[in-house]
């Protein structure tokens, strides 16, 4: 069997396997739901005003998509990952001719259509609760990819290195929430301390944010050059992290 054919064959068995828990596909929904629903529909921006959420509601538009983006695969790939280290599975993984890598990949398109549905339903909830305008070209496609390889490939790490999957699920917590909020999604840069901007171009959802609202109607900015770095950045995380799942317990 050939390689695309060792990653078809784990993409099926990840996507059913995902598809039977049920609470795990409802929460993987339902979580960028209730964000929009509390910050998109219930506390209204205020253009012109003071405090947060006082942009268009197009500005916000990356950042609700970016809930999605980074907390889905970490939290799903950290766990995933952790599991199968409790379960011994990767002991049996070593058996056979699927790599590191193959499996990784395998994990991360299942992601990434899951992502991509849920990113869906993000813009049109976006679209109907707020009245924004949606980022509707072709390029969005690859900067919700290059996201979701990006942090699958985090998400892998931080599975390999806590010692449980209770442990991987709040590493991904703590390393998301902030993110989440410092990295030019819901909070402006001019609100934030000066000395903030430097460390702000640290975090990858930051290429992630501007690229997203650069093509998003009435933002302006650089749609191509964060795209570039972001594709960057998913490539070496993806590699990382196929090197960090362990091929034995």
């Amino acid at each position: 069997m050939t390689a695309i054919g060792r990653i078809g064959s784990e993409f099926g068995a990840a996507w059913s396997s995902f598809l039977r828990r049920r609470t795990a596909v409802f929460f993987t929904f339902f979580f960028p739901v209730l964000l929009i629903v509390i910050f998109g529909a219930l506390v209204r921006t205020d253009p012109g005003g003071s405090g947060l959420f006082t942009e268009p509601p197009e500005y916000y538009v990356p950042g609700y998509v970016a809930t999605v983006v980074l907390f889905t695969p970490l939290s799903r790939l950290g766990s995933t990952v952790a599991r199968h280290r409790e379960g011994n599975r990767f002991e049996k993984l070593a058996t056979t001719p699927l790599s590191t890598a193959e499996w990784l990949a395998a994990r991360t398109a299942v992601n990434t259509v899951i992502i991509g549905i849920a990113s869906l339903l993000v813009l049109v909830l976006v679209a109907v609760l707020t009245g924004a305008a949606l980022p509707l070209s072709p390029l969005l496609i690859p900067y919700i990819v290059f996201g979701v390889v990006l942090f699958c490939g985090v998400g892998a790490v931080l599975g390999a290195v806590t010692e449980s999957q209770d442990g991987a699920v709040t590493a991904s917590n703590t390393i998301g929430l902030p993110l989440l909020f410092l990295s030019d999604t819901f909070v402006p840069p001019e609100m934030l301390p000066e000395w903030f901007g430097p460390l702000q171009n640290l975090s990858p959802l930051t290429y992630f944010a501007r690229g997203v609202r650069a093509l998003t109607p009435g933002q302006s900015g650089d749609p191509v050059g964060p795209l570039v770095i972001l594709a960057v950045l998913a490539v070496l995380s993806f590699a990382v992290g196929a090197y960090a799942v362990p091929q034995t317990d």
